[in-house]
């Protein structure tokens, strides 16, 4: 791994570190270091257990790294940073590190090799004979004898604890990888006068795991308010180390600074672990488009966990439960139970959505898509879920659809989504149609980049989708046929918008206004057609 130079006019070389997870390989090699380190020395004073979820590519492995380095008293690597300026008593400490990371694990034989190579290194460092093969009286005897051979409580640092079962969803082995996981992990809660520190990473807080039923004391702070920016890299952060890097950007792009700062902001901001809290960049692709010079998309190739396109295969979904900013309580999102049918959780917890509103009163959080590039990528995986039109094709449908709403063109925007949806996808249940229908027209439009909004409330109803491009507003209200004559439907919808006023609210706007009465088949049978007035 290397790291990224940038050169600078009339200044030193700067090096962005793009994908390395070592602090010590960083900090020799001078790259720019984002200073997490005030954390490091929080959560080593304030307590003990710890577990943190955030997505892929987000800093989790370099933040576990600099704890590592941190408890084995590499005091030297910390010079210039916060936790030099608080911490005054460096000590050294036994640390176990384990990363399933590195591999796939899609059977429990791959999960058994990797947990043999993990146990046998740290045999081998404290000289244990190993009667037993099985992983829980392994991994104890490691922790007593690293305690009685120093003298020191054990620091143990878990990486992507959850990355076995996960490869593993919805096949039969995904039942057999959890067990053998909830073994190993089994020695931590009764080891506990040994552990000296506990800190453990993950993607998703996966339900029916011992590691979070037997630690019942394990801290939880994925959404706590203190740790929102404990991985990726926040607003004052960007402006703190980054900007000559940014001028560059600008620079290349043709921009002011500004403009530059608010199109990074746009593209890869948005991020919220908790609610009223400083949002976060992913650090991956801000680093990458720095890099490049270049507003590109950048995490769905390396960040587009394995385990959400499996979801999406496996389970009925409800467009509308993605499409639209939605409210839920904490419990619907923030832990994953294989056995429910429930996919919020792997969503939220593979970045695709994040805190975008908390209602105090209510206990209620809005979910939304952080920022335009996961928004793009994932519209993109459910079009090639949902639709009819062909993988290759839909970046072209959906341009001529952008073309034809700027010039205003509903004929020719309608026929592309009644092309699209053509057919009711085998994975869509009957029942389930009208959801499907709205939603797959709502996520066709929204991928032009156009403002969509669906479900839109004024005081007398809610319009179905609402389009605002620079010159036009378009209402459209979807109805179903139910077996009556298409033109007596597509005239009561074009009633509707009229009589509730669904244009009132953008007359002041000074756009054209355009009405559209579109009608499905509720015999899943697609688009019938439309009427415009």
């Amino acid at each position: 791994m290397q790291c990224y130079n940038v050169r600078m006019e009339v200044m030193e070389e700067r090096f962005l570190p793009i994908g390395i997870q070592d602090f010590e390989d960083l900090r020799r090699r001078g790259c720019i270091y984002v200073d997490k380190t005030a954390f490091v020395y929080k959560l080593a004073r304030e307590g003990k257990p710890y577990f943190l979820s955030r997505p892929r590519r987000f800093g989790k492995s370099l933040f576990l790294s600099t704890l590592e380095y941190y408890f084995l008293g590499k005091k030297d690597l910390f010079e210039g940073l916060a936790i030099a300026e608080k911490e005054r008593e460096w000590a050294e400490y036994p640390v176990l590190k384990i990363s399933f990371g590195v591999d796939n694990y899609p059977d429990l034989e791959s999960l058994k090799s990797a947990e043999n190579l993990i146990l046998s290194r740290y045999e081998k460092i404290y000289g244990i004979e190993v009667p037993d093969s099985r992983s829980a009286p392994r991994l104890s005897n490691i922790i007593t004898a690293a305690y009685e051979q120093t003298g020191k409580q054990v620091v143990i640092l878990i990486d992507e604890y959850d990355k076995p079962i996960l490869d593993a969803l919805y096949t039969d082995y995904e039942e057999q990888n959890r067990q053998e996981l909830r073994a190993f992990y089994s020695p931590l809660k009764d080891s506990d006068k040994y552990i000296r520190f506990l800190f453990i990473t993950g993607i998703t807080k996966v339900s029916h795991v011992n590691i979070f039923s037997g630690l019942n004391q394990l801290n939880d702070i994925s959404t706590d308010r203190a740790y929102s920016s404990i991985c990726g890299i926040s607003e004052s952060e960007l402006d703190k180390y980054f900007a000559p890097e940014i001028r560059e950007l600008a620079k290349e792009q043709e921009m002011t600074f500004p403009e530059a700062k608010a199109k990074l902001a746009y593209m890869y901001d948005g991020y919220h672990f908790s609610y009223n809290s400083e949002g976060v960049y992913n650090p991956f692709c801000l680093l990458k488009c720095l890099s490049a010079k270049d507003f590109g998309s950048y995490w769905f190739e390396s960040g587009t966990p394995s385990f959400l396109v499996k979801a999406l295969q496996n389970q009925p979904v409800e467009l509308t439960n993605f499409v639209n900013g939605r409210l839920v309580e904490d419990k619907q999102f923030k832990n994953y139970d294989p056995d429910s049918k429930n996919m919020l959780p792997v969503v939220y917890q593979s970045g695709y959505l994040t805190i975008k509103d908390f209602e105090k009163d209510t206990r209620l959080y809005t979910l939304d898509f952080p920022n335009r590039e996961i928004e793009s990528e994932f519209l993109d995986v459910l079009l090639n879920k949902f639709v009819t039109v062909p993988y290759d094709d839909i970046g072209l449908e959906i341009n001529n659809l952008r073309i034809a709403l700027r010039n205003k063109n509903v004929d020719q925007a309608l026929s592309i989504i009644k092309s699209a949806i053509a057919d009711l996808p085998t994975i869509v249940k009957k029942d389930m149609c009208e959801n499907y229908y709205e939603s797959v027209t709502h996520l066709m439009f929204r991928m032009t980049g156009y403002r969509v909004v669906s479900e839109l409330q004024n005081v007398a109803g809610r319009s179905d989708v609402v389009v605002a491009t620079k010159d036009s507003v378009f209402i459209f209200e979807l109805k179903m046929d139910k077996g009556k004559p298409f033109e007596e439907v597509a005239d009561t919808a074009l009633a509707q918008i009229s009589a509730n006023g669904y244009a009132d609210r953008f007359a002041v706007s000074g756009k054209r206004m355009l009405k559209v009465g579109v009608v499905f088949s509720s015999k899943g049978e697609g688009m019938l057609g439309w009427k415009t007035a």
